[in-house]
């Protein structure tokens, strides 16, 4: 069979290693994976574990070589790979209800594929990946840090985060010049009580200019003084935790306009 060159136009690293491709798959909770969408499936290394289970599975390419490589080399399961684009696809065509993901993320899209995610939360409640150990590391950093920042926060808002194990650039092809991280996220709300869209302005406002205080950087809010002048103010984006984050978010949409 042909083999697939990657693409540095798509951020193709692909695993080559057996075992962490199992330490993957293993990750992932089986109460959640009845219905899972695998992104970037590559050249199937990870994918060849996820069809040895009893789960509904899909998997989803942007990359159509890979696709029609997929199909061939798993023909009696060809209908489960899907040539499109997971930032513009709707999930929905492939499931009914919630449905986990996992995959080797694109370095150079991983926050895109979260950001997607985060827009209906309730219907994911479970990612297992692997992507830029410093993205990894950001995603579950704690306040109080200086990797700490937006998708830290959004994400945590809904999500456990636990930071799993380091991948070496080894056992890629090609190998990337960073190192990986495996990470899983498990919802643990679907509503935060305060306007979804508006936590998201505070807490992107907030870390735009994360070495100024909540009191500057929140200026193109229009807060009243009142609310502003209060010790919570004082402080940077990155002092706070996740629930002050949704905290402020409701003192703000009493205010907001």
């Amino acid at each position: 069979m042909v083999r697939i060159v990657p693409k540095k136009h798509l951020g193709q690293h692909f695993l080559t290693d057996l075992s962490i491709a199992q330490r993957i798959a293993d990750s992932l909770s089986k109460e959640y994976s009845v219905n899972l969408l695998e992104i970037g499936p590559g050249t199937g290394v990870l994918t060849d574990f996820l069809l040895k289970r009893d789960l509904n599975l899909h998997a989803l390419d942007v990359d159509a070589e890979s696709i029609a490589y997929l199909k061939r080399a798993y023909s009696q399961h060809a209908d489960l790979f899907h040539h499109g684009d997971f930032l513009k696809e709707d999930a929905n065509r492939f499931f009914k209800g919630e449905y986990a993901i996992i995959g080797n993320f694109p370095y150079n899209i991983s926050s895109q594929i979260f950001f997607r995610i985060l827009e209906a939360p309730q219907n994911v409640p479970q990612v297992v990946c692997m992507l830029q150990k410093e993205v990894a590391e950001r995603i579950a950093a704690s306040e109080d840090s200086k990797t700490y920042g937006i998708l830290s926060v959004l994400l945590q808002a809904y999500y456990k985060i636990e930071y799993l194990f380091t991948v070496d650039r080894e056992v890629f092809d090609p190998p990337p010049k960073v190192l990986s991280g495996v990470i899983r996220l498990t919802r643990q709300n679907t509503d935060l009580e305060v306007d979804k869209k508006l936590f998201f302005r505070v807490v992107k406002c907030a870390f735009q200019m994360r070495r100024k205080t909540l009191r500057n950087a929140l200026k193109g809010l229009h807060l009243p003084t009142n609310l502003t002048q209060t010790s919570l103010f004082d402080k940077r984006a990155e002092q706070l935790s996740v629930l002050q984050f949704i905290d402020l978010t409701k003192e703000v949409s009493k205010w907001s306009t």
